[in-house]
């Protein structure tokens, strides 16, 4: 564990926790007020939080980790966008999929969760890529 992977995952585990805030407690609110029957209520959810506090880290550390495992000598920008997209395809694009199918989830719901959650880890492969930029590394074409 070197300073890098500690500071990337601090940063990760900030980004996401006000990225899924903005996500899911601000965009999405609405669509999992609507399906009380799948969701906790607000209350019930933060009797939970320090669960999402620990979710949260461990995936922070985890994104960090596997950036930081196949960085490669290139600019950072494009390597960053394309971590996060690989990372959508490994995370919520599935999980959302497999969700739609085994829940009864309207599909519109699903399709925003789909979006959202995927702009959002693009947008932490571009930060966990700018924290870990290299200034040796081409620049962008």
């Amino acid at each position: 564990m070197n300073k890098n992977f500690l500071i990337s995952w601090v940063v990760v585990f900030i980004a996401w926790m006000a990225g899924s805030f903005l996500v899911h407690g601000f965009l999405l609110q609405s669509g999992y007020a609507a399906l009380p029957n799948l969701f906790r209520t607000e209350a019930e959810a933060g009797q939970m939080f320090p669960l999402m506090l620990l979710g949260h880290v461990m995936l922070a550390g985890a994104f960090s980790w596997i950036y930081l495992r196949g960085k490669e000598n290139k600019p950072w920008l494009p390597q960053g966008i394309r971590y996060g997209v690989a990372i959508a395809f490994l995370g919520p694009i599935p999980m959302y999929t497999i969700y739609y199918v085994v829940q009864p989830m309207p599909a519109d719901f699903t399709i925003r969760q789909i979006v959202f959650d995927s702009i959002l880890v693009i947008v932490l492969g571009v930060i966990v890529a700018f924290v870990n930029r290299d200034s040796a590394a081409p620049a962008a074409d």
